[in-house]
């Protein structure tokens, strides 16, 4: 495992808060992935769904995704309170010589029974450990429009690079935006 980050947070309780990179995922880990993913979508996450979402929906877009991570092109980040899975994001490596200082960051989120108590944003800076871990110098990562969430993103680094106008169709008659944010490391 890489670009391991430990964080102890502080709110009357003390929770043991962890970001780290794994490169193989067992069956059980998958299983809380895939409940994690589901429960983001479900909540109104924007992570690639619209809801509501069954696991059978999500299991074979998270199989794919972890393809990446057991062949050793990509990346997972974990997030763990006191050893739970609480979140997660997936970093995806440039197969293109010119382009290996870069990185793309997939599929951000913490479980809705965490909101609210600052995970996004470790999770975030575990995401940037590992990625400077591997010698990225650049993150890219696109945020859904209406959405409100690329102002986090701003408020971690990441600037706006460009909109795909009307990109994603989350309905009939309501498409959105795909914003392109970009951040040096």
């Amino acid at each position: 495992m890489r670009g391991a980050r430990q964080a102890g947070r502080h709110d009357g309780d003390v929770s043991d808060v962890e970001v780290r990179a794994v490169t193989a995922v067992d069956d059980a880990l998958r299983a809380e992935l895939l409940a994690c993913w589901t429960d983001v979508n479900n909540a109104g996450g924007a992570v690639g769904f619209v809801p509501p979402v069954t696991a059978a929906d999500v299991a074979p877009v998270l199989d794919r995704l972890l393809a990446g991570v057991t062949s050793g092109r990509d990346v997972l980040a974990l997030l763990t309170v006191d050893g739970a899975t609480a979140g997660f994001a997936c970093l995806v490596g440039s197969s293109s010589p010119l382009r290996r200082h870069w990185g793309r960051v997939l599929r951000v989120q913490v479980h809705p029974s965490r909101q609210g108590q600052g995970l996004g944003r470790m999770l975030m800076a575990g995401v940037h450990d590992i990625a400077c871990s591997l010698g990225w110098e650049f993150l890219q990562l696109t945020a859904r429009g209406g959405t409100g969430v690329d102002a986090f993103y701003r408020r971690l680094g990441y600037a706006e690079h460009g909109r795909l106008p009307g990109a994603i169709r989350v309905g009939a008659g309501d498409d959105r935006d795909e914003i392109i944010l970009v951040r040096r490391l």
